[in-house]
Formats: C-alpha cells, structure tokens, sequence
C-alpha cells in the first residue's frame, strides 16, 4: 500500500535504450524467480528496488547502474530480515539522497502515527522545572487518559511505573509513558496544597493536536496566537477551527508560530496557505521528467489581518512551502532565522513484511523559481535566539510565545506597525 504525499508514478527504464547506445552490459546472473522470493527477504530488497526503480526524483540514479544493482542484490544470500535491510540501506546510500530512506516497521509504524496524528499513551505534554528539575505536566491534552482522570497544570511527577523521573531525561520520561493501547501506567504525582498521590491511567489511541493557538493581549493589540507543529493529516481541519475561533474573539492581527516544525503532509501546507492569502502561486512541484504542477491560491482565504510568521533552522520541507508562499506574496512577513532547506517531496510507501520506504519523488520551488536547497527561507526579519535562551524554552514550554520569547517579542513588535498600516489602509474618510 503506497500513502503518496504527491502522485509520481513513473514508466520503467527502458533497457534497450542503454544497448541501443553500444555500452557493453555485464554478463548478469540469472535472477530468482518469483516462486523463489516468496516469503523471503529478497522480496523486500525487490519492493524496494521497483519503487526506486519507478519513481526517484533522478533517473540517472545518482549515476548508479541500478539496474545492475538488482543484479547484485537479488544474487546474494539473507539469512534473516536484518541482513536484507541492512542491503537494502546500503543500496539507498548510493542514490545520494539522505530523504530516499528504509524504515524498519518500528520506524515506519511511528512515522505513520506522526503524519495521521494519532499516537499510543496517556496524553500529557511535559516539561522540566530549571529552578527545582523536577518534572511536570504542562498540559493534559483533551479528551486523552490523562485529562480524564483529571491530571492538571503544574502537577509533578514523581514516579513512572515506580521509577524516579529524577533519573530520567525528557524524552526517556516521554518514552515511559507511551505503550501499547489497554495497558496501565503508575504515576506518582504532587500536587500544591495536597499530599502526594498515585493514578493509574491506561494507555490509549490519542489524537495528537496539530495546531495550539490561545489570543494574545499585546498592549492594545489582540494578537491570534497559533503553533502549528507539523502538517498532518488533521492539521487543516485544525488550523481553520483556530483562524476561525479567534477572529470570533476579536483578533486585530496573527502570529503563525512554525519554528520547530518538520513538515509533513503537502497537501496540507497547501490547504494551509489557502486560508491565509487569497490569490498568488503557493508552490511549484517538478517531477523526475520536469512537469510543473502549480498549486495556487483560490480565493477562499479566511483572513487578511496583519500576519507574522516564525521560523527557525528546523521549520522545513512543508514549513517551507508555507513560510515561503507567504513571505513572497508579500502576505505576511516572516522573523527569526534561516530555515532548514529541504526542497523535495517524498512518497511514503508499506512494504509486505511491515517495513516501509519513503522515496523522493519531486522537487518544489517557491513562487520566486528559487531553490530553497541547502538554502532555506530567509526571513524579512533576523532575530537570533541564544542557546542559553532556546534551553529555557525547551525546558518550559509554557514560554513559548510570551515576553520571554525574544523571537515572538520580535514579531509582536513588528505586528504593531502591521496593524497600524492595516487600520489606515481599511479606514474611510467622508468629506465634510
């Protein structure tokens, strides 16, 4: 099964153009037959293979005779999966493109939780205390476990399954609560003004929220404050409920927040963009024959308030088109720092034994026709963030998009002279 970001099936090569051109082929092993691969790991090297074969963004393969590497795959022997993948990875390598990768069904299984939005726990965001390093809960997410058993803001962790979160880390705290839906995790929590207590919660299927946005009281500015974390399969839905929502409360201007974020769905960054400018190109998505396919706006933008975007060295690929879409339609003006600079489109395939490939199937260019490669979006705005700073974000979330985020701060400041702009442009004036 193949869950496709863009479509790009492609034709095969055509072998007897390469004999037409007088090289000389190697004398080839004959290959196992069908029967032979049943059930075997060479037929995962041979999936992988074909939908190299059939859809990577580079015919020439990075000039690798890949039909000659089937060749050398298919005549050696696997003893196990493990042998077979580790084949598998080294014949990617050789392509020269570090987002053509294998997923072990582990990996695959997670990558395909992260773009549907949907993950195995309880349900609850943390963070670290600096001042104390104990653990925290920042939200319980709703509707999840954890929200359900009535876990709060500010409660600590003490204890996971009888381990002290004294000795772990973030993200080993993180990878103790997760688990397999309908088993039960231990937590000890304190609570201010309470004697410590124990919850049992069990594990469950939760819907990740792909969008966070709150409003913002800046001075005399209502800033609509929206954090999109990747562009999944819910995420539009999300973003338009948060456009909508806050323009309801009477937001005077918006600070789209996607530092952070590592892309995902296409599909979505378009739907995405579409509800913030009305008209202009978004992206152009070339193929491995050099056909353009252009999204562009449609006319149903949902706001033309004053808009900031934040961006950083890890808002990508999707990000990008984003960020990039609307800096260029002068829609919006971007703070912070260069983005990452991924510039291609994977497909996400399902191989037979659980394991998966994503393969690099086009390339996207800005309305500009400018590579964003290795080069990433630059912002209208620099404004750098410290290392000392970006730690205390990281470990306290709940910083994030205040005064004490220098980056937002940045943006709030230049929100103002938008709004300000704005508010003339849209003022009336009625001769006496």
């Amino acid at each position: 099964m193949k869950k496709s970001i863009t479509t790009a099936s492609q034709n095969l090569r055509n072998l007897f153009l390469v004999l037409a051109t007088g090289t000389l082929l190697p004398v080839l092993q004959p290959l196992p037959t069908h029967a032979e691969m049943v059930d075997s790991p060479k037929a995962i090297v041979d999936e992988v293979w074909q939908i190299v074969n059939r859809e990577f963004v580079d015919e020439d393969f990075n000039k690798v005779d890949w039909q000659r590497k089937r060749n050398e795959l298919l005549s050696r022997e696997y003893r196990n999966h493990r042998q077979a993948y580790q084949a598998i990875e080294n014949a990617l390598k050789d392509l020269g493109d570090p987002y053509t990768r294998f997923l072990v069904p582990d990996q695959f299984e997670a990558l395909t939780n992260q773009t549907s939005g949907r993950v195995s726990g309880v349900g609850i965001r943390m963070a670290v205390d600096q001042r104390t390093q104990d653990l925290y809960v920042v939200e319980a997410i709703r509707q999840s476990p954890a929200a359900e058993i009535g876990l709060k803001r500010g409660d600590r962790i003490i204890r996971i399954d009888g381990r002290p979160t004294a000795l772990m880390d973030l993200q080993q705290a993180s990878e103790a609560m997760q688990g397999e839906n309908g088993t039960d995790v231990r937590l000890q929590i304190a609570r201010q003004g309470e004697s410590t207590f124990e919850v049992v919660i069990t594990r469950a299927e939760i819907q990740i929220p792909a969008v966070d946005y709150s409003m913002r009281q800046e001075g005399d500015l209502n800033v609509g404050y929206i954090k999109l974390e990747e562009f999944s399969s819910n995420a539009s839905k999300q973003m338009e409920e948060a456009i909508t929502n806050l323009q309801e409360k009477n937001a005077s201007a918006f600070v789209l927040d996607l530092r952070g974020n590592p892309g995902g769905l296409l599909f979505a960054s378009v739907d995405i963009a579409r509800m913030w400018m009305a008209e202009g190109e978004i992206v152009d998505v070339v193929d491995r024959r050099g056909g353009h396919r252009r999204f562009h706006a449609n006319n149903s933008a949902l706001t033309d308030l004053p808009l900031v975007v934040l961006v950083d060295g890890n808002s990508a690929s999707a990000s990008e088109i984003l960020a990039g879409a609307l800096k260029e339609n002068q829609r919006a003006t971007v703070v912070g720092t260069n983005t990452f600079g991924k510039g291609t489109v994977q497909s996400v395939h399902s191989l037979s034994d659980g394991s998966g490939l994503a393969v690099t199937i086009s390339r996207y260019y800005p309305p500009s026709g400018i590579s964003i490669t290795d080069n990433g979006i630059a912002p209208n705005v620099v404004q750098n963030i410290s290392r000392q700073q970006q730690s205390r974000l990281r470990d306290n979330p709940s910083l994030i998009g205040t005064s004490s985020d220098p980056q937002y701060y940045r943006a709030v400041t230049v929100l103002r002279n938008l709004a300000r702009s704005h508010t003339q442009e849209n003022s009336v004036t009625i001769a006496p």
